[in-house]
Parts: structure tokens; C-alpha cells; sequence
């Protein structure tokens, strides 16, 4: 008995000791609206006690010390911390402020393969656009039109037709900025190029996007060099619902689109289907297009340990296309010229149409291995079947209009008695195509393991084989019956010779055509008789390794990364390095004629493998609950790109390529309180060895330009912020970036027209000259106000300078007028009375209100001398396009 008293009186004293120890916590959690939010997390700082708040936004919570802090978080809001003591244990309302750049609360799969800034605690230089805001504000823009209020980002040409924008990040271009669709890699791998017509259904499927500047958060075996983005798409949701839509716009635009979600069912199931069509007039005339866009996806959540999503998504287009002209002739026929189009008999032609269609299909495989393990494996295809079109033959002059002759050329056809060809006494017009067709596969698959409370450890996979076909056919050939194309063939050891008396092998004629359709070019096959001018296949294969490992405690992280990759090509030219039956008789279109001694044929060329790899590393400190610095590192080795390694469209490896090397700085600081955030970040990025490419139409033949050898040199100061004012009902933003972008050194200039023959071939001094295509100073202000919780207005600003010509590396390059754009837009929400979350949205936006007229890019750099006719100081000879003059929008959207 005393042994159990004794007991009893130890056991009294530890629950004594315990409840008084206690300090029981009470509050409200509220979003910025001062809307509860139930379910938000609770938790005493430095420990697992924790709890959530019920739906009221109502929480209690027992603190197991008289002072300490709370932690509050709700997902796609910043966290905020809230001291307490003995005297102060109702903490009252606690209201969060959305985070801008979270991404949690949209990404329900693929979370280890999409490298969101958000994965990894050292932060990066980052800007998040979530998917309300894209459908707000894009209209008919492309979707990089998306990114053009963050700091460093560039976006020009999209007067040349729907689709054909360009984005630079920190200067770097399109080709120098990775681009991923949920971890799915989809910069083209022969070029590294982004084809925005290619894409234009990621405005109607984005949950979100994520442009990471400079080093990134990615994992993968890839070297950004301006930056990563990620395109976030939505996913199977849980819920039942979904939105009808309807636009209108300038120019004869119009688009409609639906979109429902299932809901999850009691097995797990769920599927989201969504169908839209687009068709409009371009803004220049003679960029007419039309679209649709796809998407079907499907969720089974298996259990607590796996979840799977399946995706299927495709957006089918053509647009008529717009190129460069000269300023003198902007100014004679208007900044909406285009000489690319005509009418044959009274009906609208074009010259030059680009049309595509790229189904995408990838499968989503989440696994929770266990409390500190989880696997994510993404498993990818995608078919690329479309092309370009554009003139082949006799050149015809255009109307006094400065329109296409199309009634001229089925004239000149009509002379030659219905079989023309491009040589010889009976030439004749066509309209050709140039093909692209691409079959696409590839893994990327990342573990990530949780070591301890401060470590974590990921590798992953990333492998891709890529087979591309290019070659050209008719299109159309306008009134005639055939259309033959002279072959002249090269020896496989040299890749300037041709052979016979005139160059010429064999003589390909064909009567096939294929018409310019996005579906017909899905299932079109052609034979090599019915292919012209050139024939050529290639593949590449692509294996890679990548690796982090981070250490975070809660005010200090530290990461290092690593990647290895494996690049090897090789080229299948079907033209000319034509098998020895086209040539010594025994083909139907050989001339008969045998190969020289010596001279061999076959169309496989060498393979060139090449080895690359990348290393980042990089830290961050929290000061304080306001204050956080950050420094990152990074070295990359990065493989040549496809159409650098064979010169001038032959099977010879170009001697003078050799992987890119890029050195990179980064440092940032940023500063929070509740209603205000800002960052400031700095860079440096070193870009030597590599190789770029500019093209010029000069007496109207297309000529392509590279520099080889090239460096370039990029830094500059990043500052953007957020301020919400006005209890929350006026978001004020703004930001600004700072550039100095230039080459540094030689390099060689090699010069080449549109069938790839080499015109000429300098070593020059590009030292100091300045990079164009991108605005090297930028500014921009934004206001969101919230006149009724229903009825908003919005405004953005946006400042250009120090933009220079496209024209790859020179030493004195052209400076082109600054200017600046004005957007406006004003959204209304109708919540239908009577009903669960149904209403109806209105959306008008106009864009570019004061009908600025700038230059939005030049290809040529012709120095105005004294005398010469001038328009705001640039030389009138000097070809390039004007932006969009001012253009809006609206649109209707019923929510059910």
C-alpha cells in the first residue's frame, strides 16, 4: 500500500507539473477578405504540437510552455508567425496573405518531377502566374504574353502571326531557356527552339506557371542558361464541375470552350475532358488562323501509396504568317502591311501558312513509399505532323498593291502546258511545303528520400529518343499537273563537291500534293519519289543522371546538384546521298550516269556522341521573420545542338562545335511583412564556345546567319514587389531589370540561303557589341482593385529600353526607340442566387490603350548615315515589324 500511494503522489506530481506547465491557445484564422479558413494548420514553433482550425476558422491548442510562437499555414498562403506568453494566450484574428508563388494547392501529381521553386527551401529568382490570371488577362495573346510583367522577360514577333512570339529571358533567347510541360521536357531537341503555335492550348489547360530566372530549381539533366519554365497543367480534379466560355476580340476573333470535371468517384476514379475551337483574322493582314484544342485526363487514386493521372492533350492549328519588311515600306502601305498573300479569281491565297499538330500524351506515377520516401515518374510521347509553306520556282513580281500574282502565276503555269519544273526552259510556280514531322519518348523518373529532419537526398532518371524528318512536297501546284526538281548529289566524304557535267544525278517528278491542314498532316505519308528539294531524317538519343542534396534547419538551407548526360546524334540524308540504284540505272528516276571512282554513296552519316554535365550549388539565411539572403552557383557543359553539329545541311560534323561552357552568379535578397513583399536579385552569367543563328530575307531569298565561337557576357539587377493596401482590396506591384548584355572576343560568321549553300564565311571582332532581340531595361507598375467583392478593375504599365537589332553577333549593333505599353481590363462576377458555386464571369481587356507604335524587333543593322531617310533614327532600308497596335477582348464564363 505505501509502495502505491508513494505512486500515486509521483503521478499527481507529473500531471500537476504538466497542466501547469500549460498554456491553452485561442484564435481565428482569416484570409484576406476576412473569410475563415477551415482547416488551416496551427503548430508551436520548434515542436510537432499541433492542430487545425475548424470551419469557422476557430482553433484551441495547448502550448506546453508559457511563451513561445505559433506557426500558421493554409495552403497557397505564406505562413505566418504569431507570438504568445502567459498574458497573451487569444491571439485574436490571424489573417494570411495569398502566396504569389505557391503552386502547392494546383499541383495534385507529378510533385518530384516538376521542379517547382517551392521544392527546394534556397530560394531562386521566381515568378508564379496561376491560372485565373492567365485566363484573365491572355485573350488572344500567346501564352508567353503571360510572363511580360516579371522582371528580364522580352516578347516580341507576335505580329507575325497567331503563335509565332518570342521570348528572352535575361537576353538569352528561346533556345536558351528550358521549357517544361508537368517535368516533360519540350524544347526541341534538334534546335532547342520553342514553336508557341505548337502550344497554343496551354492558355485553356494551365493550372499554373513557374518562370524560374537564371540557375533554377530544376533537377533535371538540362542546361537553362536563361531560365526554366514550367508549365503546370491542370489535372484530374476531385471535385465535380466545370465552365462553359465564350470570346470575342479584334480582327474578327472568336473562341469557345468547354470544360467539365467528374469528381472523384468512391474507386478512386476521376476524369476531366475539355474541347475549345479558335478562329480570327490576325491582326496584319493576311495572318488568318484557325485552332482547336484538346484535352483529356484521367485520375485513379489507388490508394494512400499511389496515385496515377493519365493526359492527353493536343491543340491542331495553321495560321497565315507575316514576315520582316522594310520600314520604307510600312510607311508607303501601313504598319498592318503584309506582302505574303494575294487573291487568284477574287478568293484569298497565302504564299506562307504554317500549320501543325502535336498530340502529347504522359503518364503520371506518384508513390508514397513510405513517412520519408516517394517516388514520381512521368512516362512520355508526343507526334509532331505539320510544316511551312512558302514559294519554289519562277519568281513572279507582286501587284502594284505589293500583293502575291496569284493570277499571273496560274498564267505562267498555264504556258508551260501543265508539267513544269524549277530548271530549264519550262519553269513554273509552286507552292511547297517544308515537313517536320517528329516521334518523341522519354522518362523522367525522380527518387526523393527524406534522410533526417535536416537532410534530403533525390536522383532521377531523364531518357529521351527523338527521330525528326524533314523534307519538302508540294503543296499546291497551282493549276499544273506535275512539278520535276533536279538532284544534284554529294560525295559523303566531301561536303562542297558535286559530280557530272551538270551536278545532276536524278530527277524527281511528282504529281502528289498535301493540303496545308494541321489533321490532314496527322496521317499524311509520302513517298521519297514525292519529295523535293531535300530529304533528310535524323536521331537523338538523350540519357541522363541528376542529383541534390539539401540540408535546412529554420533559418539557414544549403543544396548541391549534379547531373551527367549523353547526347548522341546521327543524320539520314535521303537526297543527296543517294543510294547507288538511283544512279547507275536501275531506279526509275536515275539518269544513268555511274558514281566517279572513289565516290561513295549511302545516306547514313557518323554518329557524334557528346558528354555534358552541370553543377549547381548554392545557400540561404533567414535574418529574421522579414529578412532572407540567398547565393547560388553553377557551372554547365552543354552538348551542341543537332543543327550545329552537321554543316550546311550535310552529313559532315561541323569541326568548330564543341560543348557550351556557362559560368553563373546569382545572389538575391528579400523582405516580407503581411501586406508587402520585395525582391532584389543580381546575376552573372558567362556564356562561352557557343553558336548562334539569325536569318534575313534579301532580294527575296531566305538567308540564315551563324556565329560560332561566340561569347556572351549577361548581368544585371533584378527588383520586383507586391503590396496589398486598402485592407487587401488594392494590389500595387511593380518591377524593374537592369541589363548589360554583350559578346565578348571573335568568332566566325558563316552565311547560308534557304538551301543551305554557304554565301559567305568571315572571322570577325564582335567585342563589346550589344545582344539584341530583348530589352535590356525594362519597368512596369500593376494595380488590381477590388471595387466590390464582385466587380474589379486592373492596370499595367510596362517600359522598354536599350532593345537592340536581331542580328546575332556584331560589333556595333543598332539601337531601336524605346516605347512603352499601356493594358488595361475590368472582370465582373454574377453569383447566381439559389445555386452552389455557379456564377458567370465577364472579362474585357484592352490592350496597348494608347495605340503606342513601336518597332518591336529589326533583322538587319543599317546604320543611318547623314542624308539618309530616317523614321525615329533608324535607317528605313532596315527590315523588321511593328507591334500590335491597340487590340481588345471579352469574354463571358459560366461556372457550374
Amino acid at each position: 500500500m505505501k509502495h502505491f500511494k508513494n505512486l500515486l503522489f509521483v503521478a499527481l506530481f507529473f500531471v500537476t507539473a504538466t497542466v501547469l506547465g500549460q498554456t491553452k491557445l485561442t484564435g481565428k484564422v482569416v484570409d484576406e477578405t476576412n473569410q475563415p479558413l477551415p482547416g488551416a494548420s496551427v503548430m508551436v514553433k520548434g515542436t510537432t504540437n499541433g492542430t487545425s482550425t475548424d470551419f469557422d476558422g476557430n482553433f484551441t491548442l495547448n502550448a506546453n510552455s508559457n511563451s513561445g510562437a505559433i506557426v500558421v499555414s493554409f495552403i497557397g498562403y505564406n505562413n505566418k508567425t504569431v507570438v504568445f506568453s502567459s498574458s497573451k494566450t487569444n491571439l485574436g484574428t490571424i489573417q494570411l496573405t495569398e502566396d504569389a508563388d505557391s503552386l502547392d494547392e494546383v499541383v495534385i501529381v507529378g510533385k518530384g518531377v516538376i521542379d517547382l521553386a517551392g521544392g527546394r527551401k534556397t530560394p531562386v529568382a521566381v515568378s508564379t502566374i496561376k491560372a485565373a490570371e492567365i485566363q484573365k488577362k491572355i485573350g488572344t495573346q500567346d501564352v508567353t504574353m503571360t510572363l511580360v510583367n516579371t522582371p528580364s522577360v522580352y516578347v516580341s514577333g507576335q505580329a507575325g502571326g497567331f503563335g509565332d512570339s518570342r521570348m528572352s529571358v535575361r537576353g538569352f533567347q528561346q533556345d536558351n531557356t528550358a521549357y517544361l510541360l508537368n517535368g516533360q521536357p519540350i524544347n526541341g531537341m534538334e534546335d532547342g527552339k520553342m514553336y508557341w503555335s505548337n502550344w497554343s492550348g496551354i492558355n485553356d489547360v494551365a493550372s499554373a506557371i513557374q518562370i524560374q530566372r537564371g540557375l533554377g530549381a530544376s533537377k533535371l539533366a538540362i542546361s537553362s542558361v536563361g531560365g526554366t519554365v514550367n508549365f503546370v497543367t491542370k489535372t484530374t480534379a476531385k471535385k465535380a464541375g466545370g465552365y462553359v466560355s465564350s470570346s470575342f476580340a479584334n480582327d474578327s476573333y472568336f473562341k469557345t470552350t468547354a470544360f467539365y470535371n467528374t469528381g472523384q468517384n468512391q474507386n478512386g476514379l476521376a476524369a476531366s475532358v475539355m474541347l475549345s475551337h479558335w478562329q480570327g483574322d490576325g491582326y496584319m493582314d493576311g495572318t488568318r488562323g484557325q485552332g482547336q484544342t484538346y484535352f483529356i485526363s484521367f485520375g485513379y487514386k489507388l490508394n494512400d501509396k499511389h496515385n496515377f493521372n493519365l493526359l492527353v492533350t493536343g491543340a491542331p492549328q495553321y495560321h497565315d504568317q507575316a514576315f520582316n519588311e522594310k520600314i520604307s515600306t510600312y510607311i508607303k502601305r501601313g504598319q498592318r502591311y503584309n506582302g505574303n498573300w494575294g487573291t487568284y479569281k477574287g478568293e484569298y491565297q497565302t504564299e506562307r501558312r504554317n500549320f501543325y499538330h502535336k498530340p502529347v500524351i504522359n503518364l503520371n506515377w506518384d508513390y508514397d513509399i513510405n513517412e520519408s520516401s516517394n517516388l514520381s515518374t512521368v512516362l512520355y510521347a508526343s507526334w509532331g505532323r505539320g510544316g511551312g509553306t512558302g514559294p519554289r520556282g519562277a519568281r513572279i513580281n507582286d501587284t502594284p498593291e505589293g500583293q502575291v500574282d496569284y493570277d499571273a502565276i496560274y498564267a505562267l503555269n498555264a504556258s508551260t502546258g501543265g508539267d513544269a519544273s524549277n530548271f530549264g526552259s519550262k519553269q513554273g510556280y509552286i507552292t511547297r511545303a517544308s515537313m517536320n514531322l517528329h516521334s518523341w519518348y522519354g522518362l523522367v523518373s525522380n527518387f526523393e528520400k527524406k534522410i533526417n529532419d535536416n537532410f534530403t537526398f533525390n536522383i532521377g532518371l531523364d531518357l529521351r529518343t527523338y527521330y525528326g524528318e524533314h523534307f519538302r512536297i508540294v503543296e499546291n501546284f497551282r493549276g499544273l499537273n506535275s512539278w520535276t526538281e533536279g538532284i544534284r548529289l554529294r560525295n559523303q566524304n566531301d561536303r562542297h563537291q558535286t559530280y557530272g557535267s551538270f551536278g545532276t544525278y536524278k530527277n524527281v517528278t511528282t504529281k502528289k500534293s498535301l493540303n496545308a491542314s494541321p489533321w490532314a498532316a496527322l496521317t499524311a505519308d509520302f513517298d521519297e519519289k514525292d519529295k523535293i528539294n531535300y530529304s533528310n531524317d535524323e536521331r537523338i538519343s538523350y540519357g541522363g543522371v541528376f542529383t541534390q542534396l539539401e540540408y535546412a534547419t529554420d533559418n539557414f538551407s544549403a543544396f548541391f546538384q549534379g547531373s551527367l548526360s549523353n547526347q548522341t546524334h546521327q543524320r539520314f540524308d535521303h537526297y543527296q546521298y543517294a543510294d547507288q540504284s538511283l544512279i547507275d540505272g536501275t531506279s526509275p528516276q536515275s539518269t544513268g550516269t555511274p558514281l566517279p571512282a572513289g565516290i561513295t554513296s549511302g545516306v547514313d552519316s557518323e554518329k557524334a556522341n557528346n558528354l555534358g554535365y552541370n553543377i549547381k550549388s548554392g545557400s540561404s539565411y533567414v535574418i529574421n521573420e522579414s529578412n532572407k539572403i540567398y547565393g547560388n552557383i553553377g557551372y554547365y557543359s552543354r552538348q551542341p545542338y543537332h543543327d550545329n553539329i552537321y554543316l550546311n545541311n550535310t552529313n559532315q560534323i561541323n569541326p568548330l562545335t564543341k560543348n557550351e561552357k556557362i559560368f553563373g552568379l546569382e545572389a538575391g535578397y528579400s523582405f516580407s511583412k503581411p501586406n508587402f513583399v520585395a525582391n532584389v536579385n543580381l546575376y552573372r552569367t558567362s556564356w562561352k564556345d557557343r553558336v548562334i543563328g539569325s536569318s534575313n530575307v534579301v532580294n527575296d531569298v531566305v538567308q540564315f546567319e551563324t556565329n560560332q565561337g561566340v561569347e556572351q557576357l549577361h548581368q544585371g539587377i533584378e527588383i520586383d514587389f507586391n503590396s496589398k493596401l486598402l485592407n487587401g482590396k488594392l494590389n500595387f506591384k511593380g518591377f524593374t531589370s537592369i541589363g548589360d548584355w554583350k559578346f565578348v572576343g571573335s568568332g566566325i560568321t558563316r552565311v547560308v540561303d534557304e538551301d543551305q549553300n554557304v554565301i559567305s564565311e568571315t572571322p570577325e571582332d564582335f567585342d563589346g557589341g550589344k545582344v539584341g532581340d530583348a530589352a535590356q531595361f525594362t519597368l512596369g507598375f500593376g494595380l488590381d482593385y477590388d471595387i466590390t467583392n464582385d466587380l474589379s478593375v486592373d492596370f499595367d504599365w510596362r517600359f522598354y529600353d536599350n532593345l537592340y537589332a536581331n542580328v546575332g553577333a556584331v560589333k556595333e549593333n543598332l539601337q531601336l526607340p524605346s516605347y512603352d505599353i499601356t493594358d488595361f481590363g475590368v472582370s465582373y462576377k454574377l453569383n447566381l442566387k439559389g445555386t452552389k458555386n455557379q456564377s458567370i464571369n465577364f472579362r474585357l481587356n484592352v490592350n496597348n490603350v494608347f495605340s503606342e507604335i513601336y518597332i518591336s524587333d529589326l533583322r538587319t543593322n543599317i546604320q543611318a548615315n547623314s542624308g539618309d531617310t530616317t523614321y525615329n533614327g533608324i535607317n528605313v532600308d532596315n527590315k523588321g515589324i511593328f507591334g500590335w497596335g491597340r487590340t481588345w477582348n471579352a469574354s463571358v464564363r459560366y461556372n457550374f
